[in-house]
Protein backbone atom coordinates (compact mmCIF):
# COMPACT_ATOMS: atom_id res chain seq x y z
CA UNK A 1 0.00 0.00 0.00
CA UNK A 2 1.02 3.45 -0.97
CA UNK A 3 1.06 6.67 0.65
CA UNK A 4 0.19 8.40 -2.52
CA UNK A 5 -3.67 9.92 -1.94
CA UNK A 6 -6.38 8.36 -3.42
CA UNK A 7 -9.55 8.32 -4.87
CA UNK A 8 -12.56 8.47 -2.08
CA UNK A 9 -14.07 5.81 -4.13
CA UNK A 10 -11.57 3.96 -4.70
CA UNK A 11 -10.60 3.89 -0.98
CA UNK A 12 -14.08 2.98 0.36
CA UNK A 13 -14.05 0.00 -2.30
CA UNK A 14 -10.58 -0.66 -1.89
CA UNK A 15 -10.94 -1.37 1.99
CA UNK A 16 -14.03 -3.06 1.36
CA UNK A 17 -16.67 -0.87 2.99
CA UNK A 18 -18.77 -1.37 -0.60
CA UNK A 19 -18.85 -4.15 -3.35
CA UNK A 20 -18.22 -2.09 -5.86
CA UNK A 21 -16.78 1.84 -6.86
CA UNK A 22 -20.36 3.01 -8.37
CA UNK A 23 -22.13 1.89 -4.96
CA UNK A 24 -19.35 4.09 -3.19
CA UNK A 25 -19.32 7.08 -5.96
CA UNK A 26 -23.02 6.49 -5.10
CA UNK A 27 -23.27 6.58 -1.26
CA UNK A 28 -20.43 9.43 -1.64
CA UNK A 29 -22.97 11.68 -3.73
CA UNK A 30 -25.91 10.54 -1.41
CA UNK A 31 -24.00 12.11 1.09
CA UNK A 32 -23.59 9.27 3.20
CA UNK A 33 -19.85 9.85 3.51
CA UNK A 34 -17.92 12.74 5.26
CA UNK A 35 -14.52 13.50 5.35
CA UNK A 36 -13.08 15.57 8.34
CA UNK A 37 -16.24 16.81 8.67
CA UNK A 38 -17.28 17.84 5.19
CA UNK A 39 -19.04 16.13 2.24
CA UNK A 40 -17.28 15.54 -0.51
CA UNK A 41 -17.19 14.70 -3.67
CA UNK A 42 -16.06 11.16 -5.15
CA UNK A 43 -12.82 12.33 -6.67
CA UNK A 44 -11.64 14.21 -3.18
CA UNK A 45 -8.46 12.42 -1.95
CA UNK A 46 -8.07 10.50 0.58
CA UNK A 47 -4.59 10.73 3.03
CA UNK A 48 -3.45 9.05 6.26
CA UNK A 49 -4.61 10.61 9.19
CA UNK A 50 -8.35 11.61 7.32
CA UNK A 51 -10.91 10.58 9.31
CA UNK A 52 -14.15 9.51 7.61
CA UNK A 53 -17.51 9.14 8.89
CA UNK A 54 -19.52 6.12 6.42
CA UNK A 55 -23.13 5.48 6.99
CA UNK A 56 -23.73 2.08 5.66
CA UNK A 57 -27.56 1.02 5.50
CA UNK A 58 -28.28 1.60 9.17
CA UNK A 59 -24.93 1.35 10.30
CA UNK A 60 -22.52 4.19 10.97
CA UNK A 61 -18.89 3.88 10.49
CA UNK A 62 -16.37 6.46 12.01
CA UNK A 63 -13.11 5.78 11.22
CA UNK A 64 -9.62 7.21 10.76
CA UNK A 65 -7.48 6.15 7.54
CA UNK A 66 -4.27 4.65 8.51
CA UNK A 67 -2.90 3.91 4.82
CA UNK A 68 -3.94 4.40 1.90
CA UNK A 69 -4.18 2.20 -1.60
CA UNK A 70 -6.54 1.70 -4.93
CA UNK A 71 -6.50 -2.02 -5.08
CA UNK A 72 -8.67 -4.23 -3.67
CA UNK A 73 -7.22 -6.69 -0.51
CA UNK A 74 -8.24 -9.07 1.24
CA UNK A 75 -10.30 -8.70 4.41
CA UNK A 76 -7.95 -9.33 6.79
CA UNK A 77 -5.40 -6.71 5.11
CA UNK A 78 -8.56 -4.16 4.40
CA UNK A 79 -9.10 -3.75 8.08
CA UNK A 80 -5.32 -2.71 8.67
CA UNK A 81 -6.41 0.87 6.33
CA UNK A 82 -7.94 2.20 8.77
CA UNK A 83 -8.91 1.80 12.83
CA UNK A 84 -12.82 2.36 14.02
CA UNK A 85 -13.04 4.49 16.77
CA UNK A 86 -14.29 2.85 20.33
CA UNK A 87 -17.63 5.08 20.12
CA UNK A 88 -18.36 3.60 16.45
CA UNK A 89 -17.84 0.07 17.67
CA UNK A 90 -19.58 0.37 20.68
CA UNK A 91 -22.79 2.05 18.68
CA UNK A 92 -22.29 -0.58 15.96
CA UNK A 93 -22.72 -3.19 18.59
CA UNK A 94 -25.59 -2.15 20.25
CA UNK A 95 -27.57 -1.70 17.27
CA UNK A 96 -26.49 -5.27 16.42
CA UNK A 97 -27.60 -6.34 19.42
CA UNK A 98 -30.81 -4.66 19.62
CA UNK A 99 -31.08 -6.27 16.17
CA UNK A 100 -31.09 -9.27 17.51
CA UNK A 101 -33.38 -9.05 20.67
CA UNK A 102 -36.22 -7.42 17.85
CA UNK A 103 -35.90 -10.61 16.10
CA UNK A 104 -36.44 -12.66 18.66
CA UNK A 105 -39.47 -10.55 19.89
CA UNK A 106 -40.99 -10.71 16.84
CA UNK A 107 -41.21 -14.64 16.42
CA UNK A 108 -40.12 -14.78 12.81
CA UNK A 109 -40.70 -18.49 11.72
CA UNK A 110 -37.79 -18.07 9.71
CA UNK A 111 -38.69 -20.07 6.87
CA UNK A 112 -41.40 -20.16 3.94
CA UNK A 113 -45.43 -21.37 4.74
CA UNK A 114 -45.61 -24.37 3.36
CA UNK A 115 -48.36 -25.82 1.17
CA UNK A 116 -51.59 -26.31 4.27
CA UNK A 117 -50.01 -23.28 5.82
CA UNK A 118 -50.49 -21.32 2.61
CA UNK A 119 -53.92 -22.63 2.17
CA UNK A 120 -54.82 -21.23 5.95
CA UNK A 121 -53.60 -18.08 4.86
CA UNK A 122 -55.56 -17.76 1.84
CA UNK A 123 -58.64 -19.35 3.50
CA UNK A 124 -58.22 -16.58 6.41
CA UNK A 125 -57.79 -13.55 3.96
CA UNK A 126 -61.00 -14.31 1.87
CA UNK A 127 -62.97 -14.90 4.80
CA UNK A 128 -63.85 -18.33 4.29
Amino acid sequence: MSEQPVRLDKWLWAARFFKTRGLAQQAVKGGRVEINGARPKASRLVRSGDSLRIGKGEMMFEVEVLSVGEKRVSAPLAREMYRETEASLKRRQDQIEARRQEGEVSGDPGRRPDRRQRRAIRKVLRGD
